[in-house]
């Protein structure tokens, strides 16, 4: 098997353990309030499950094979590093506010610092990186609109179903910090 396949299979995995730590370790952490989740978890697991298994299927067929594998697959791992950074940075700056479900904890407040200055979302943006380099790792441009589009219905459904859930739970005080920051890209969405 090729090396660069296999480094990239075992970053995937890698990371797929790291999400499910930090679950199980935030749920044992955690008074839940109330949950607005609507399901958007298992929406976006499945999307998640979609893409990746579109994306690695895809990689194994020449249909949209990439000829520069070695420039696609570090641009991919580049990618990938740099959105593990964000999430990781984006986890370490909520603490005990991060949670992997749609809910409202004790003691829960609106977290400004950060990356969270800016975007609303930076959590959700390191993850979306994740995938992009991933599938460019994959050097198949078919891998990385599949994992892309998959991944991007996921998180759009996860977004829109945390914040109506967030409005509910803050009011003005959110309506007025998605005024002065974008979801996902500073200045742009």
């Amino acid at each position: 098997m090729n090396i660069k396949l296999i480094i990239i299979i075992s970053f995937t995995y890698l990371y797929g353990f790291f999400e499910i730590f930090m679950s199980v370790r935030q749920r044992r952490k955690r008074k839940i309030i109330e949950s607005g989740d609507r399901l958007s978890i298992w929406i976006l697991a499945i999307f998640i499950a979609i893409g990746y298994s579109l994306s690695f299927s895809i990689a194994s067929i020449k249909i949209g094979r990439i000829c520069h594998w070695d420039t696609f697959f570090a641009i991919g791992s580049i990618l990938a590093i740099v959105g593990l950074i964000i999430r990781v940075n984006s986890i370490l700056t909520l603490k005990q506010q991060f949670t992997y479900t749609v809910t409202k904890i004790e003691n829960h407040e609106l977290i400004e610092s950060g990356l969270y200055k800016i975007i609303r979302h930076p959590g959700y943006l390191g993850q979306l990186i994740i995938f992009l380099g991933i599938s460019a790792s994959l050097s198949n441009w078919l891998s990385i609109l599949a994992m892309m589009i998959s991944v991007l219905i996921g998180y759009t459904y996860r977004i829109k179903t945390e914040e109506k859930f967030m409005i509910e739970q803050m009011g003005t005080k959110y309506i007025d910090y998605q005024k002065r920051t974008k979801r996902l890209i500073p200045m742009i969405y």
